[in-house]
């Protein structure tokens, strides 16, 4: 599965909680955020700059957060769900993202799932994505 293949399903599938995402698709959507997210602050001080007085980097700083703010609302739901269906896809629950909260243990757990393989053949979250 590609960049364009990933952002497809994980917003055509936007709010859905069951099935299970590739370890590809979780990724290359991670990516596809990382990058957008770099236009928009670029774009943000662009406005800034245009738009500001002697103060065009505050201005450009605050145009730029606005910009994060917006997109970051968007791609809330999208990002848990793809979240969820990832850890579906090694057999594990959806609730494994609240150990997000226990410091740097959490982190690290969430990441070495996020890396595992993916169960081969059918789990009882569903068919294997690929």
């Amino acid at each position: 599965m590609g960049l364009s293949e990933a952002v497809k399903s994980v917003f055509s599938k936007y709010a859905t909680f069951q099935g299970r995402a590739s370890r590809s698709e979780y990724w290359y959507f991670y990516l596809f955020n990382i990058l957008l997210e770099i236009g928009l602050l670029i774009v943000g001080f662009i406005l800034g700059a245009i738009l500001g007085d002697s103060a065009g980097a505050f201005a450009g700083m605050g145009c730029a957060y606005v910009l994060l703010c917006i997109y970051g609302l968007i791609i809330l739901i999208p990002n848990i769900s793809v979240f969820v269906r990832r850890m579906h896809d090694i057999g594990r629950s959806g609730w494994w993202y609240w150990i997000a909260f226990v410091p740097i243990v959490g982190a690290i757990v969430l990441l070495v799932f996020l890396l595992t393989g993916s169960d081969r053949g059918d789990n009882q979250y569903g068919p294997e994505p690929l």
